[in-house]
């Protein structure tokens, strides 16, 4: 992606458009919210489980940013365990600015999405309630890919909120990978969990954009 002036959302979003993953959260949410609406039953669970996915879902960035994006490679008996996810995302620290490593590989969404839908039909107690954790997972995956990517395009952020996020998801590609694993938010789970130091404290890692290599 070129460094260009004055790109525009518009701009942004017809780029957006082009890749799989957003056509794929998309499916899944529109399919989602049909069958919920056609499921009925509504309870005023149907709106704690937003709700609370809302709440949790900085942690649960987090834990997947630290315990498989960063995942290191390891020998388990005798075979090399280095998943897609984990090989992508190195990628993606090298080159932070090529727009097809910003996405969830659709690849592994041949499987995460499938297994979502297994949990919304056998872990929760109706169909309703898991047909809105399901509609919700996927609204929630569009945010986070849009999000993402929005970081990592040339538009300049305009908003507070979106500065704020934008300079922490900037400080762990540039600064050190160790540190600012949201994506969607600023300072939530990282401040819980121990990874939001002030910068001025922080020294520039050598391996950020080569993780796991020696300095």
């Amino acid at each position: 992606m070129s460094t260009r002036r004055g790109v525009t959302l518009a701009d942004v979003g017809r780029e957006f458009l082009r890749h799989p993953s957003p056509w794929m959260l998309t499916a899944t949410l529109l399919a989602a919210a049909a069958a919920r609406l056609a499921a009925g039953d509504w309870q005023v669970t149907d709106a704690a489980v937003p709700l609370v996915m809302l709440a949790v879902f900085p942690f649960v960035e987090w834990v997947i940013h630290v315990a498989i994006l960063h995942w290191r490679p390891r020998r388990i008996a005798g075979l090399t365990v280095d998943p897609l996810l984990s090989r992508k995302h190195r990628d993606h620290h090298v080159e932070p600015r090529e727009v097809a490593l910003v996405f969830i590989p659709w690849q592994s969404l041949l499987w995460v999405l499938p297994l979502a839908v297994a949990i919304a039909l056998v872990v929760f107690p109706s169909l309703g309630r898991g047909l809105t954790f399901l509609t919700s997972l996927a609204l929630l995956g569009i945010a986070y890919e849009w999000c993402h990517y929005l970081i990592h395009t040339d538009y300049k952020p305009k908003s507070a909120v979106y500065r704020s996020i934008w300079r922490n998801h900037r400080q762990h590609h540039f600064k050190n990978e160790h540190y600012w694993f949201t994506v969607t938010s600023s300072g939530t789970a990282d401040r819980v969990l121990g990874t939001y130091p002030d910068p001025g404290t922080v020294e520039t890692s050598p391996t950020a954009r080569h993780l796991h290599t020696r300095s």
